[in-house]
């Protein structure tokens, strides 16, 4: 079954979401089955391994601290849009320091970090071990690097290092 399926959770991931966002008819679900089962194969074609995570009881805490943070920073970026005061904001980059090497973990930050309104992640350098992110309302960048830090930083550490 490895040889036709090698990621089977990434194949149905793919599959549902492909039937979630067209509708279910005959016709898209065989479609589904084999885009999941081609891009299944070609990851195992890149070399891609499956990543090892170590705590899956991280995972839930995770996913409600960036669903609430996504919520919240909707909200802020609104309200400073909205408000017509876009003068009185100042935007800017941080170099955050980060220990994070776990390739899929790093796609998980780089995920949250530009999935969240008003942040993005720009650049990481694995030699120096810093993230270069935008932050559209930049008050406090101590408070940035400590949020990454302690906020989804160790959570992902604790997932898959």
């Amino acid at each position: 079954m490895r040889a036709i399926l090698p990621y089977p959770l990434l194949a149905a991931g793919l599959a549902f979401m492909w039937l979630a966002l067209s509708g279910f008819t005959p016709g898209h679900a065989i479609l589904a089955v084999l885009v999941a089962i081609g891009a299944s194969n070609a990851l195992r074609a890149l070399g891609e391994t499956s990543p090892r995570i170590r705590r899956y009881a991280a995972i839930p805490e995770l996913l409600g601290i960036v669903l609430y943070d996504i919520v919240r920073s909707n909200f802020a970026v609104a309200r400073i849009i909205l408000s017509g005061k876009r003068h009185q904001r100042t935007s800017g980059f941080i170099l955050v320091p980060i220990r994070l090497t776990n390739p899929s973990a790093l796609a998980i930050l780089s995920i949250v970090l530009t999935s969240t309104p008003g942040t993005a992640w720009l650049d990481y350098n694995s030699a120096r071990g810093t993230l270069l992110i935008h932050v559209f309302d930049l008050v406090d960048e101590a408070m940035w690097v400590d949020l990454i830090a302690n906020r989804y930083e160790r959570l992902l550490l604790e997932i898959f290092e």
